[in-house]
């Protein structure tokens, strides 16, 4: 049994969620709910990143304090990712008392490493927002290619930046020159550690092609050391005299709920949470490209600086961007699809099935209410669901509900054999596009079974053949909703309900004579005129 920790992206809590967000986070899904049927020791953690300037700025506009409206987004994303079948071990927040208590003890024992200093420097303020700015809310030109560019980064060529080094810098919130202000604060210096996060992507080729290419253009345009301290009031406290009036500086507290969430979770269940960060344990993160330098930099700077016995990232699993309808999601103009609008009105499995079969994993992916229709009716409903409708309607008309007494398939078998250790292999790996289309092209082929056997016909012309197809048949569908478990787990939780399975990652066996009880349609038709009325709402925004 190994230990494996799988860290979700931590969603701002200033905000709902969009389908970008979900995109990116439901492999870490696929991947907990794998290694459980593996029997592996899975921590599946996460939270919502409650502090900083983005929730500073939503309070502002709502009138209300940074924690009443990081508290009313928390809890909007636990009931989304509750719908959507997230199973984590914990969902915490970066304003609980727990990550707050491992944070400050964390920073304690940083600040005594020779990685950390104390420097003045200059600091983004807004007049008209009377507030200090975090680097990614200065706006301006970049000073080589000339392009709009963040405070942190040009997106057009990638070069890290100094908010102060753009031209023209605004404020990102109010359009507003900004000044800069000489403040002291605590750095960390991560250009000392540029041997070990450059052995760090270099030893690990299985990560993302993404992630490989950002982190080695971080790493070869010259690492800069970050400022670990901020003139903020909403965050946590900097453990240190004489930083009383000063909060930890967001990123570099947010990535280390990773730590702390899972510390929650090895104390819940009475595990060890020194192994789970120890050398045998095996850790993801997953999120998007935009979040890549966080999880490949920053927090493998930070667990190096603390001179601790941290496990190092293993795989990064990394989703290019989402777009709508051919155009950038926005949220400032409410150009999205909100995730707690989208679960009102259509099924959670096929919400997971479009994202990880049509998602960006290896590419940028546009989402259309053409494609989705599609996909549902088309795969999800007219190749899976009929199939396993075909099936068990003609057993309930003509058998009683009982399963036949039949003869297996050898070769069939060995196909779901092979595709347990195929698709298993793959989830692995972080490819769960081609191990989804792997599953689904044996679904096709069970069809095709189906259809070339035509039990309609033996069922009176060849009794036994007849039910050597449908005894078949059932054994295809119980293999088909444990190897979907990870993919779709609510359909497949009542098709395994139906034939009393277990959720072990290995073929499963249905036993002649079994009775099946009621059973029910796993998914509804979508009438096509969604596509007219979505497309219509959407179109109303722009």
């Amino acid at each position: 049994m190994r230990n494996i920790l799988i860290g979700g992206a931590w969603p701002y809590a200033n905000g709902s969620l969009h389908i970008g967000h979900i995109a990116g986070l439901l492999p870490g899904d696929v991947l907990a709910r794998y290694h459980r049927a593996v029997g592996d020791n899975v921590f599946f953690v996460s939270g919502s990143d409650c502090h900083g300037t983005p929730v500073v700025i939503r309070a502002k506009q709502e009138k209300r304090t940074p924690r009443e409206v990081s508290d009313f987004y928390h809890e909007e994303f636990v009931e989304c990712f509750n719908k959507l079948g997230f199973s984590y071990d914990v969902y915490t927040k970066t304003s609980a008392k727990e990550h707050i208590a491992f944070v400050k003890e964390f920073h304690k024992k940083l600040y005594e490493s020779p990685y950390v200093y104390e420097k003045e420097a200059p600091q983004a303020y807004c007049e008209s927002c009377k507030t200090f700015l975090a680097d990614r809310f200065v706006l301006g030109k970049c000073p080589k290619c000339g392009n709009d560019a963040r405070g942190d980064q040009c997106d057009v060529c990638g070069t890290v930046l100094e908010p102060e080094a753009l031209a023209e810098p605004i404020c990102a919130i109010c359009k507003k020159s900004v000044s800069f202000k000489n403040t002291k604060h605590l750095y960390i210096a991560i250009t000392k550690l540029k041997d070990e996060l450059k052995a760090l992507v270099d030893n690990h080729p299985q990560w993302r092609k993404n992630a490989i290419t950002f982190t080695n253009r971080y790493i070869d345009d010259g690492l800069r050391d970050r400022a670990l301290t901020r003139d903020l009031e909403w965050g946590i406290q900097v453990p240190k005299d004489g930083y009383e009036k000063k909060t930890i500086y967001i990123w570099a507290e947010n990535v280390l709920g990773y730590l702390s969430a899972s510390k929650t979770a090895a104390e819940k269940r009475g595990a060890n949470f020194h192994e789970l960060w120890g050398r045998e344990a095996k850790h993801y993160y997953v999120h998007g490209k935009d979040n890549i330098p966080f999880h490949t930099i920053i927090l493998p700077a930070l667990l190096l600086a603390n001179a601790g016995e941290w496990h190092l990232p293993d795989s990064i699993v990394s989703s290019e961007y989402m777009t709508l309808e051919g155009r950038k999601i926005s949220t400032s103009r409410n150009y999205a699809i909100w995730v707690k609008d989208l679960l009102k009105n259509y099924e959670a499995d096929s919400i997971r099935y479009y994202f990880l079969a049509n998602g960006p994993e290896k590419k940028d992916a546009d989402f259309s209410w053409r494609e989705y229709v599609h996909s549902h009716n088309g795969e999800l409903l007219g190749a899976y669901g009929n199939f396993v409708n075909r099936t068990l309607a003609f057993i309930e008309k003509y058998y009683d509900r009982t399963v036949p007494c039949g003869t297996e398939n050898p070769q069939i078998n060995q196909q779901i054999e092979n595709l347990f250790a195929s698709v298993g292999r793959q989830i692995e790996n972080g490819v769960f596009k081609d191990a989804l289309d792997e599953i689904f092209e044996f679904v096709r082929s069970a069809n095709k079974f189906f259809d070339a056997n035509q039990p309609w016909i033996t069922r009176t012309t060849d009794k036994t053949a007849c039910e050597n197809t449908l005894y078949q048949c059932v054994q295809i569908i119980a293999g088909l909703a444990v190897l979907l478990s990870p993919f779709l787990p609510f359909s497949s939780e009542k098709v395994c309900k139906w034939f009393d399975l277990d959720n072990k990652w290995e073929r499963p066996s249905v036993a002649a004579g079994y009775s099946v009880p009621q059973v029910e349609i796993l998914f509804l038709r979508l009438d096509k005129k969604v596509i007219d009325i979505e497309s219509e709402k959407l179109k109303s925004i722009l």
